[in-house]
C-alpha cells in the first residue's frame, strides 16, 4: 500500500496547473555563481507570467517538498544518507565550496530547493492527469538515478513523479519520456532500464556529459545532435520523433524533460537553437500529445543563460495562445491584451520555422 503523501492533495480547483515555490530559488552568499547554473530561473519565469497577466500568486499550486518517504520510493536510503556529506553534495552540484559548508546548511540552502522542485515534478504528475496538462516551473533533475546523483541532479524527480504514478493512480501503466534537454538523460534511462512500461525518446548533443553509453541502452528513439545543431534540422527532427514516438507507443502520460540548454550560445548545450526554436518546440510536443488526448507533464530542466528565464515564459504564454493549454479552469485570469504583442512576434518569428 502507498505511503501516506501530501504531494497527491488535490489543490484549490480555481488553481492552475503550473506548479511553483518561491524555496525552488537557490541564494547564499553568492556561491550559487560559481555554477553556470541561474539558481533564480524559476523565479524569473513566474515574475515574467506575472507581468504578462497570465497567472497570479494565487493561481499558481504551490509546491512542496518531498519528504524522505516520498524520496525513498525510487532512492535507495543509503543514497539518501550519503547527501549527508557535504562533499557528495558539492560533486553532484559542481560547486567546490559547498564541501567546506556544514550539512545543514548545505540540506537548507541546496537539497531543499532541489527536494521542493522534485516535489513539484510529483505534485505535477498528478495534475497533469486531473487536468490534461501541468507544468512544473523547476524540475527535470534527470542526470540522477536511485542510487546516484550528478550534473546538478541530487533527487530522480523524473523517475519518481511515473513511479507514484503506476502505484497510485488506477490505469495508469505506461509512459513516456520525452527528454529534449541537450543533455542525455541518463539517470531515468537507468532507472528504466528493462522496464517495458517506459518508453523513452531522447534528443541531445552525442559530444557532451554525460556520455552514458550503458544508460543509452535504455533509449528506444536516439536522435544524437552534432555540434551547433540550428532550428531547421532541428525542429525536423523533433517532430519527425516525437510523432514516431508517440505513434509507436500509446502512453497513459508523457513526461516531457524541456531543457532550455538547446539555446543558442548556452556554455554546456553546444547547440544553436534560436528563442524562437524553443517556444517552437515546445509547441510540437504539446500538440503532438494533446492532440492524442495523452496529458503532458512538463518540467524546464537544464538553461545556463540568463535569457533561459524569458525564453520558457514566452513558451508557456505562446502555449496558451494556441489553446494548448485548454481545460485550464481559471482562464478568466489572463488579460488577453497583454499577451496580443507576444502572439503576434511569436507568429511572425515561427511563420518562416512552421512545420505545418
Amino acid at each position: 500500500r502507498p505511503h501516506r503523501t501530501e504531494l497527491y492533495e488535490d489543490p484549490p480547483s480555481g488553481c492552475w496547473p503550473i506548479v511553483y515555490s518561491p524555496d525552488y530559488n537557490i541564494t547564499f552568499m553568492g556561491l550559487e555563481k560559481l555554477h553556470p547554473f541561474d539558481a533564480g530561473k524559476w523565479g524569473k519565469v513566474i515574475n515574467f507570467l506575472k507581468e504578462e497577466r497570465l497567472i497570479t500568486d494565487d493561481l499558481i499550486v504551490q509546491a512542496r517538498e518531498a519528504t524522505d518517504e516520498d524520496l525513498l520510493v525510487v532512492h535507495t536510503r543509503r543514497y539518501l544518507n550519503k547527501l549527508k556529506w557535504s562533499f557528495v553534495v558539492a560533486t553532484i552540484t559542481e560547486i567546490p565550496p559547498v564541501a567546506f559548508l556544514p550539512n545543514f546548511i548545505v540540506q537548507r540552502k541546496v537539497l531543499k530547493p532541489l527536494r521542493t522542485q522534485t516535489g513539484g515534478t510529483i505534485m505535477a504528475g498528478k495534475l497533469a492527469l486531473d487536468r490534461g496538462w501541468a507544468i512544473n516551473v523547476g524540475g527535470g533533475f534527470h542526470h540522477c538515478s536511485s542510487d546516484k546523483g550528478g550534473g546538478f541532479c541530487a533527487y530522480a524527480d523524473i523517475t519518481l513523479a511515473i513511479k507514484f504514478l503506476f502505484e497510485r493512480v488506477q490505469g495508469v501503466s505506461r509512459a513516456t519520456i520525452i527528454d529534449l534537454d541537450a543533455h542525455q538523460g541518463n539517470g531515468h534511462e537507468r532507472d528504466f532500464m528493462d522496464d517495458p512500461r517506459v518508453y523513452i525518446m531522447d534528443a541531445y548533443n552525442r559530444y557532451i556529459y554525460p556520455g552514458d553509453g550503458f544508460a543509452k541502452r535504455a533509449i528506444k528513439r536516439k536522435v544524437e545532435l552534432e555540434w551547433g545543431t540550428e532550428d531547421t534540422e532541428y525542429l525536423q527532427k523533433v517532430h519527425t520523433h516525437v510523432e514516431g514516438a508517440l505513434n509507436e507507443f500509446k502512453p497513459d502520460i508523457v513526461v516531457y524533460n524541456a531543457g532550455t540548454d538547446i539555446l543558442d550560445g548556452d556554455p554546456l548545450g553546444g547547440l544553436a537553437i534560436s528563442p524562437q526554436g524553443i517556444v517552437k518546440r515546445d509547441e510540437v510536443v504539446f500538440r503532438a500529445a494533446r492532440s492524442r488526448g495523452v496529458p503532458v507533464l512538463m518540467v524546464t530542466s537544464g538553461g545556463y543563460q540568463k535569457r533561459t528565464a524569458r525564453v520558457i515564459a514566452d513558451s508557456i504564454l505562446n502555449l496558451h495562445s494556441l489553446g494548448l493549454l485548454g481545460g485550464a479552469r481559471a482562464a478568466c485570469a489572463l488579460g488577453s491584451a497583454s499577451l496580443e504583442h507576444v502572439v503576434t512576434d511569436s507568429a511572425k518569428d515561427l511563420s518562416n520555422l512552421s512545420l505545418q
